[in-house]
């Protein structure tokens, strides 16, 4: 499992990709994501740009009753993809590629801590995205699909999503 620095830089990904595309940083991130991505591969940069594209594609073209969706959709497919992107790596090349990742966000988070452009806000502490998003698209924590608890707030037993992100 990854730890929640990790998550909170795939998730912080997810946000910057769907904030930044159609704006004036979106050639800027995609070239750089896909780079990261790649990690020196050209076929799979190349891959990368490609979905990327689709993604900005997809977001342009949605009609506006469910633009809401493709957003959330988008955001989430980002999360994982860079998720994945981490776990295969090495401890030594996570730390790194981590580290190299925080440095390609940074020019999209406002020093106010929000992603540029939007209202999804990632914290950031000592200079690093550390404890989240807030947004209703995103949570720090992996989604959990299918859960149908009341919650805690109608079941004080009930200590969901806390018993769906341990090991």
């Amino acid at each position: 499992m990854m730890d929640e620095l990790l998550m909170a830089l795939a998730a912080a990904g997810g946000t910057a990709v769907v904030q930044a595309a159609g704006t004036d940083a979106w050639p800027g991130l995609r070239q750089a994501l896909a780079r990261w991505i790649g990690g020196g591969n050209e076929q799979r940069e190349q891959a990368a740009l490609e979905r990327l594209d689709q993604t900005a594609s997809a977001l342009e073209t949605a009609e506006a009753a469910e633009a809401e969706q493709v957003r959330t959709r988008q955001q989430a497919m980002w999360w994982q993809y860079i998720e994945f992107a981490l776990e295969d790596l090495s401890d030594a090349e996570r730390v790194q590629a981590a580290e190299d990742l925080r440095e390609l966000l940074a020019p999209h988070i406002s020093p106010g801590g929000g992603a540029v452009g939007g209202d999804v806000r990632i914290s950031a502490e000592s200079g690093s995205i550390a404890t989240g998003v807030v947004h209703g698209d995103v949570n720090l924590r992996r989604p959990v699909f299918g859960h149908t608890s009341p919650g805690p707030e109608n079941d004080p037993d009930d200590d969901w999503p806390q018993e769906s992100i341990r090991g």
